[in-house]
This record gives C-alpha cells, sequence and structure tokens, in this order.
C-alpha cells in the first residue's frame, strides 16, 4: 500500500480536524460492513492520511485515503439555556426550534425564536441570547 504525499496528508488534517462531523460515503472492508450514510466524528488524522472517526454506532473505525470515502458535514452549533448542541444539518436545527416555538409562549418562545432566525439567516453558532 503506498501512502499519499506529506502535502495531501497535511491538506486532510486540515480539512477533518478533530470534532469535524462526517458521513460515510463507502468503507472497502472486508471484516466490517458499514452502511453508507453512518455518521460519525473525527477523532484525528494520522501520518498516513487515515481519517480516524468515532462512529455513531459505537465503532471506531478509519477510512484509508484513495480506498473509502466520506463527506464533512455542514454542522450548526446552537446554545439555549446554555446547553450546547451540535447539528448534523441546519434544516434539522431549524425544525426542532420551529416547533418550540409553536409549542410554547412567552420567554421561552423569545429564546427559540432567537435560535430560528439566527439559523435562518445562517450563522454558524446560533445562542438564545439576544
Amino acid at each position: 500500500m503506498l501512502f499519499p504525499p506529506r502535502d495531501i496528508v497535511e491538506k486532510i488534517k486540515k480539512e477533518y480536524p478533530s470534532g469535524t462531523r462526517v458521513e460515510l460515503i463507502e468503507l472497502n472492508d472486508l471484516y466490517r460492513h458499514f452502511d453508507a450514510g453512518l455518521k460519525g466524528t473525527v477523532s484525528c488524522v494520522d501520518d498516513t492520511g487515515t481519517i480516524h472517526v468515532d462512529w455513531d454506532n459505537g465503532s471506531h473505525l478509519g477510512l484509508v485515503y484513495d480506498v473509502d470515502s466520506c463527506r464533512k458535514l455542514k454542522t450548526v452549533k446552537t446554545i439555549c439555556y446554555g446547553e450546547e448542541k451540535i447539528w448534523d444539518s441546519r434544516e434539522e436545527a431549524m425544525a426542532f426550534f420551529f416547533q418550540g416555538m409553536v409549542a410554547s409562549e412567552g420567554s421561552e418562545q423569545q429564546r427559540y425564536t432567537n435560535i430560528y432566525l439566527k439559523l435562518q439567516i445562517g450563522m454558524e453558532i446560533c445562542s438564545d441570547e439576544e
């Protein structure tokens, strides 16, 4: 097996830092089968360009450069009542906070509305503070 050149490895490390959320496209492993669409969090990228992932199913398995593939998720972070949550999609977060707006009233409704509006305008970190 040939390892990628150092400049490619450095590019992978920059693109997939620890904490990045990814979705599996393809895993070519004779001993394990993971379905496409499985999501996980990058723990590290090693010096061979392998992206090590803590998968949401509890497994820990690396994606080998030029063999396996994944895509980076466009995550969004919300902070509501001091609790931080990372969402794998803006649409999922918007649906949650829209339901919160509809089902609540008063100051709670205002918190959900603040976050929903920030999500709507494309902010990456959305808190319930004004």
